[in-house]
């Protein structure tokens, strides 16, 4: 019986691999969750700089912690990215410049380089709004690009 699930499951593997050299689809689909992927462990390893990215706490609670501490903030780069990513979108549709939705799938909110992570954090400015959002830097004519 083992011989044969063996012998069935390199017939999948063998139809798998024809199907994978075949559909180049399927490859671009599956190169796209994997960037994907190591956008995310990219953005986690920025964060987690202190003591060079690695987990050192021996109890399995403080482990635990630092991982979710690490996720809370992964998360909130994600939202305030998606949060100005969409406020970018709709500036450019209320000026009759809509982003076209196939350009849109290659969008990702998982970007961090414009965020500060290793500086020093104001946590109030009592001249900003509360409600509202920083504005968004401006477009460039020629090159499309926004300025640095």
């Amino acid at each position: 019986l083992a011989l044969a699930l063996r012998e069935i499951g390199r017939v999948e593997r063998t139809l798998f691999t024809l199907d994978w050299i075949e559909q180049p689809e399927q490859r671009r689909r599956a190169t796209r969750e994997l960037n994907k992927g190591e956008a995310e462990n990219a953005l986690k390893r920025a964060i987690f700089f202190h003591r060079i990215g690695r987990i050192r706490d021996h109890a399995l609670q403080a482990q635990s912690h630092r991982a979710s501490a690490l996720n809370l903030v992964a998360g909130a780069i994600v939202l305030w990215n998606t949060t100005y990513l969409q406020a970018a979108r709709m500036h450019l549709a209320n000026l009759g410049r809509p982003v076209p939705p196939d350009l849109l799938q290659h969008l990702s909110p998982l970007g961090w380089q414009h965020i500060n992570l290793t500086g020093d954090y104001l946590w109030t400015d009592p001249d900003a709004p509360s409600t509202a959002l920083r504005p968004l830097r401006q477009m460039r004519a020629v090159e499309g690009t926004a300025k640095p």
